[in-house]
């Protein structure tokens, strides 16, 4: 995953933020416990928003204890479950495979740091794949599927956003409810199809400078990366609308005590960050002023 999907942690109440840590570190427990110490490295946010939303309405007791990031004072966290181990196991694929992409994508110098990530990774992938074959086999074949499309220079900005979106969406197979199932595959495709969109947007400027296959430049034919104010704005509404088709979705289930930080991504969050790409500031504002970008979002969403 990117990194896009953040839940403004700041504008909720300390007992939801609390929750979202809990299982952020319950995620990293599940991750070393199955994996070992080096599939950590992959934890971030987009995995933990995705552990939340595999997981059951209600949140169970959780343990304390000391660990490498907190050797001192125990951290409160949630105990491995079928929904944090279905979460480890699909966060260690999708990893591998966005590293694997990376190596592709760059040469041997540049590609240096993607090939000592995967070789990190590759016992842990191997383990992930066993467990869920299914699933590993469909990101392939996406995978696959998207890198035809960028051999063939597609200009179709959605062909290329849906095969990704496809492929995030398979990440709910694993779910028993056929309603649930069905109302996480819509959420995870929409959300997948935005995150492809911000992702190539937030490298127009790097793939015009290394001839990279980007789709959002050659659907608007935007030269330098740059943007002109038409363009923007048609791209921003593309964006909006993946939101809002994961906002419909999400209000067809109950999911409980994770709803509202669920619900602050959803109509506060993505949002946000979607401005902040446009804006090109998303990798430049610190903490305070992301604040006040999240607060924008909410005042205006």
């Amino acid at each position: 995953m990117f990194g896009y999907v953040r839940p403004p942690l700041e504008l909720l109440p300390q007992a939801e933020t609390d929750r979202f840590r809990r299982t952020y570190c319950g995620l990293c427990h599940t991750l070393g416990g199955r994996y070992g110490p080096a599939a950590r490295m992959i934890l971030n946010y987009d995995f933990t928003y995705l552990a939340i939303l595999l997981s059951d309405p209600a949140e169970t007791e959780p343990c304390r204890r000391r660990c490498a990031a907190s050797p001192l004072r125990p951290r409160a966290y949630q105990p491995a479950s079928p929904a944090l181990e279905l979460a480890a196991d699909e966060s260690v694929i999708l990893a591998w495979w966005q590293l694997r992409d990376g190596v592709e994508d760059h040469g041997f110098w540049k590609g240096l740091g993607y090939r000592s990530g995967a070789a990190a990774l590759k016992r842990a992938y191997r383990k992930a794949a066993a467990s869920r074959p299914d699933f590993d086999a469909r990101v392939r074949r996406q995978l696959a599927a998207l890198a035809a499309l960028e051999r063939e220079q597609c200009p179709s900005m959605d062909a290329a956003a849906d095969t990704f979106a496809q492929l995030l969406a398979a990440a709910a197979d694993g779910v028993g409810d056929p309603v649930r199932r069905r109302v996480l595959e819509q959420m995870l495709y929409h959300l997948g199809r935005w995150v492809y969109l911000v992702d190539a947007a937030d490298d127009l400027q790097k793939d015009a400078a290394s001839g990279n296959y980007n789709p959002v430049a050659l659907r608007y034919g935007l030269r330098n990366g740059r943007w002109d104010e038409e363009s923007r704005q048609a791209f921003a509404k593309t964006l909006d609308h993946s939101i809002h088709m994961i906002a419909t979705a999400f209000e067809l289930w109950d999911f409980g005590v994770w709803r509202p930080v669920l619900e602050s991504t959803v109509y506060s969050g993505l949002f946000a960050v979607g401005r902040a790409v446009l804006e090109g500031t998303f990798h430049k504002l610190p903490p305070r002023e992301q604040r006040k970008k999240h607060k924008k979002a909410e005042e205006t969403t």
